[in-house]
C-alpha cells in the first residue's frame, strides 16, 4: 500500500517534530496536530494514508480518533502512541482497528520497520474484524494480564486482533506463565462474553474418566451413571472452553476432539450426539511438534489446534516486567489479606529480578504473598525473601559462597564496562546491612558494635554517617 500523506497528533512538540523531520526526510508529506481537536479538523479537510496518533490528547483522545477515522475511512492506517504501556491500551487500540501499537520513548527505528512492512504488504483487507469497544467496563478479571515488555506488548497485539474471531489459538509456555489468564482475556473481549468460560486440566483427570468430564454421559452409560450428565463441552456451548494441558490427554481422545473441531458436535458416553457452539482455546507447556514425531499427540489435531499460536515468555525473559508485578501482588495482598506492606526496597527488588524463577508468575505471587503475609515492615528487604537463597547439602550456604553466587547474579545484569567505582559501589552494600546487623544486635550500642566490628569507635560513626545508617536504640 503506497503512503503518501501523514497525520500526527500529539500535544508534545518534541514528539511532532521528531516524527515529522523523519518522515518527511523519507519523502511523506506530513500534516501537524497539537490536539485532538485540531487532527478531526484536518482529517475532514484532507485524506490521509496514514496517521500517528497519541493516546492521551486534550480535546479528543487518540483512541477516539482512532473511532472517527475507521468510521470514514477504514483503509486509513493507524498507529497509536502512548507511555503506559498497559494490556488495556493495547488490546483496545488493536481492538479498535489500529495499525499498531508503540511504546513512547521509542527508538526512530521502530518507525522505519512500520513503514517498511506497510510498504511491502500488499492492499490490507478493510473488514480487519474489530471488537466493540466494551473492554472499558467488561475486562473484570481479578488479575490482569501485566507487563510492558516488548515480548508482552507484541502478545497484547495479537489478542487484539483474534479475540474477535473464532479461531483456535494453542498457547504455550512454561507452567506458571499465565496461559489461562491468556485465554480469559481472548473469551472476555469476543462476542462470546456473557457466554460461560469453561476451563478444565486435562492432566489433573484420571484417563477414564476425562471423556465422561468432556463430552458427558447418558443415564446408564456405565456403573454408577445414574442420571444424564453434560460434559464441559455441552457447558460451554456458545462460550469458549479452555483445554489446559492438552499434551496430556490420551491419544484416544484425540480422535473425538477432532472430531469437534471439524464437525462440532460431541458424542456422550451411552451414544447420543448434538452440535455445540464453542471456541476452543487449547495450552500446553510440553513441545507438541516433538510428541507428534514419537507419535504420542496427533498431527491432524495439532494442526487444527496450532492455527493461531501464543507463545508466552518465562519470566526470566521479561524481568523488566518483574517490579510491575511485584507492586501488583502487594497491592492485591493488601486488598484481600489485608497486610500493610507498601512496597520492596531497592535491594529486593534486585534480589528478586536476578533470580530465574522456575516457577515463574506463579511462583513470584506465592513468594510475595508469603513475604507480605509474614513481615512485619512495611517495606520488604531481601531478608523477606531469603527463601530464595539455594542451600548445600547441609541446608546452609558458606558466606562466601552465598556473596559469590548473589555478586555473579548481579554482575550478570550490569554493564562492567561502564562501572568505573565497581570496588566502592560492592563494599557500600556490604557495609550498609553489615553494620546494621551489628547494631541491631547491640541494640544501638555503638562502642560494642565498633569492638565486634574490629573498628574504631570514631570510624564507626564515621560510617554510620557516611551510609546514611539509622541508628535505632
Amino acid at each position: 500500500m503506497a503512503i503518501k500523506r501523514i497525520l500526527i497528533a500529539d500535544d508534545e512538540e518534541s514528539i511532532r517534530w521528531v516524527l515529522s523531520k523523519a518522515l518527511t526526510k523519507q519523502g511523506f508529506t506530513v500534516d501537524l496536530a497539537a490536539d485532538g481537536t485540531e487532527a478531526l479538523a484536518l482529517f475532514r479537510k484532507q485524506r490521509y494514508d496514514m496517521a500517528f496518533l497519541d493516546i492521551r490528547m486534550p480535546g479528543l483522545s487518540g483512541l477516539e480518533l482512532l473511532e472517527k477515522f475507521h468510521e470514514k475511512s477504514p483503509a486509513m492506517l493507524t498507529v497509536v502512541m502512548t507511555a503506559e504501556s498497559t494490556m488495556k491500551n493495547a488490546v483496545t487500540a488493536m481492538k479498535m482497528g489500529a495499525y499498531d501499537y508503540i511504546i513512547k520513548p521509542f527508538d526512530l527505528s521502530v518507525i522505519d520497520a512500520i513503514i517498511v512492512k506497510v510498504e511491502k504488504a500488499s492492499q490490507a483487507s478493510e473488514d480487519i474484524g474489530r471488537l466493540k469497544d466494551e473492554l472499558k467496563e467488561r475486562y473484570q478479571l481479578k488479575r490482569a494480564i501485566i507487563g510492558h515488555s516488548q515480548p508482552m506488548q507484541d502478545i497484547y497485539k495479537v489478542l487484539g486482533r483474534i479475540a474477535p474471531s473464532d479461531v483456535t489459538v494453542l498457547i504455550t509456555g512454561e507452567s506458571g506463565t499465565g496461559k489461562e489468564l491468556i485465554a480469559r482475556a481472548l473469551h472476555y473481549n469476543s462476542p462470546r462474553l456473557g457466554k460461560p468460560f469453561v476451563a478444565i486440566n486435562c492432566a489433573a483427570i484420571p484417563r477414564d474418566l476425562l471423556e465422561s468430564e468432556l463430552f458427558g454421559f447418558e443415564k446408564g452409560a456405565f456403573t454408577g451413571a445414574t442420571e444424564r450428565r453434560a460434559g464441559k463441552f455441552e457447558q460451554a456451548n456458545g462460550g469458549t472452553i479452555f483445554l489446559d494441558e492438552i499434551g496430556d490427554m490420551p491419544v484416544e481422545l484425540q480422535a473425538k476432539l477432532l472430531r469437534v473441531l471439524q464437525e462440532k458436535e460431541i458424542t456422550r458416553t451411552g451414544g447420543t450426539t448434538q452440535k455445540v457452539n464453542v471456541r476452543i482455546v487449547a495450552a500446553t507447556n510440553q513441545n507438541l511438534p516433538e510428541q507428534v514425531r514419537n507419535k504420542e499427540f496427533r498431527e491432524d489435531l495439532f494442526y487444527r489446534l496450532n492455527v493461531v499460536p501464543i507463545t508466552l515468555p518465562p519470566l526470566r525473559e521479561r524481568r523488566e516486567d518483574i517490579p510491575t508485578l511485584v507492586d501488583h501482588f502487594i497491592r492485591e495482598c493488601r486488598e484481600e489479606f489485608g497486610t500493610t506492606t507498601q512496597g520492596c526496597s531497592k535491594e529486593a527488588l534486585r534480589l528478586l529480578s536476578s533470580y530465574d524463577w522456575p516457577g515463574n508468575i506463579r511462583e513470584l505471587e506465592n513468594i510475595i504473598q508469603r513475604a507480605a503475609l509474614l513481615s512485619p515492615d512495611p517495606i520488604l528487604t531481601p531478608a523477606d525473601f531469603s527463601m530464595l537463597v539455594s542451600t548445600d547439602s547441609n541446608g546452609e550456604d558458606s558466606l562466601e559462597a552465598l556473596i559469590d553466587r548473589k555478586l555473579r547474579n548481579s554482575l550478570m545484569h550490569m554493564n562492567v564496562q561502564e562501572l568505573d567505582n565497581l570496588y566502592e559501589m560492592v563494599l557500600y552494600q556490604m557495609e550498609r546491612p553489615l553494620i546494621n546487623i551489628v547494631l541491631e544486635k547491640t541494640r544501638g550500642n555503638q562502642v560494642r558494635t565498633a569492638e565486634i566490628l574490629g573498628i574504631n569507635r570514631n570510624t564507626l560513626r564515621k560510617k554510620i554517617q557516611t551510609l546514611m545508617i539509622d541508628v535505632k536504640k
